[in-house]
């Protein structure tokens, strides 16, 4: 059996992980080794030391590394977008009555997507933001920053919205900036150009995860339960069903990033990481697997 080694960061991004595995060995002979990397710079490294094959996350940083010559490869971006929600007190009715206050956020994840959201509003020079590490207010606890007075806004995960909601908060419908998302896959460019075929297979076995998520989520879910229950340490079934469904509402079949998404992306990632100016962000995308099997009719025949 072929195997890949997909590294990633964060627990939640597990049942998609999940389901790759899943479908990987029993559909398409590879054995999908999983590899929880929590720690940022050991992260950040694991396609170049050799522990790993295939990073699922936030990929900004490597837009900086193949400024430095490092030969990357993007092939998948099953999200949406970012599917954040903007939780605000209950008094403020639109973006408008931001203007003069400020803004939490969070510092991990996309911090600077926030900057572009508030450009696309027309916002951007009226609201202040302030840094919130989770460090010093919780996991996704940012609202917590709402909930005080000391800011108007702060946008968060889904999975995590019940504590805002259950403190009187409410979730204001906004746009999104369009973005590639955490869900996006990638490799070195020698590991795709010299395991063709395993790359199939493998992009195959993303495909398939991702027609049974979203078609099937009730059969992925009581398969999966157990093994994500102690893993995102939820120990409330209902809970975690609520979280299982908050990810599949976020992901999409056919996994194109939309040209709008990759350049909102690649300008997240400059502001972050200042060496990664310069590039044609295109330059590191390859999507051939995904639309050699979509023009094939293989995502459309997959099980519904």
């Amino acid at each position: 059996m072929q195997s890949v080694t997909l590294a990633y960061r964060d627990v939640d991004r597990l049942p998609v992980i999940c389901a790759i595995r899943a479908m990987a060995g029993r559909h398409y002979n590879v054995d999908v080794r999983v590899a929880h990397i929590g720690d940022e710079d050991a992260f950040e490294a694991a396609l170049f030391d050799g522990s790993a094959d295939v990073l699922i996350e936030h990929l900004e940083f490597l837009y900086e590394e193949a400024a430095k010559g490092k030969k990357i490869t993007m092939f998948c971006s099953p999200s949406r977008g970012g599917g954040l929600h903007l939780v605000v007190p209950q008094h403020v009715r639109t973006v408008q009555e931001f203007r003069g206050k400020t803004m939490a956020v969070r510092t991990s994840g996309q911090p600077h997507a926030v900057t572009l959201w508030l450009r696309m509003m027309g916002l951007e020079k009226d609201v202040a933001t302030v840094m919130v590490p989770d460090g010093e207010i919780g996991r996704w606890g940012q609202w917590k920053k709402v909930a005080s007075g000391e800011c108007v806004a702060t946008f968060m995960s889904p999975l995590y919205l019940p504590d805002a909601l259950a403190a009187g908060l409410n979730v204001l419908p906004v746009p999104e900036i369009p973005i590639v998302g955490h869900f996006a896959q990638a490799c070195i460019s020698s590991f795709a150009g010299g395991n063709s075929e395993l790359m199939r297979d493998y992009v195959k076995a993303v495909l398939h995860a991702l027609a049974w998520l979203i078609k099937r989520p009730a059969e992925a879910y009581a398969e999966l339960q157990l093994e994500l229950q102690p893993q995102m340490k939820v120990a409330n079934d209902a809970e975690l069903k609520r979280r299982f469904d908050s990810v599949v509402a976020g992901i999409k079949l056919k996994p194109y990033p939309t040209p709008a998404a990759v350049a909102n992306t690649y300008e997240i990632a400059t502001l972050e990481y200042l060496g990664a100016k310069g590039l044609n962000p295109l330059s590191l995308w390859d999507l051939h697997w995904v639309k050699e099997l979509d023009d094939d009719g293989f995502i459309d025949a997959l099980p519904g």
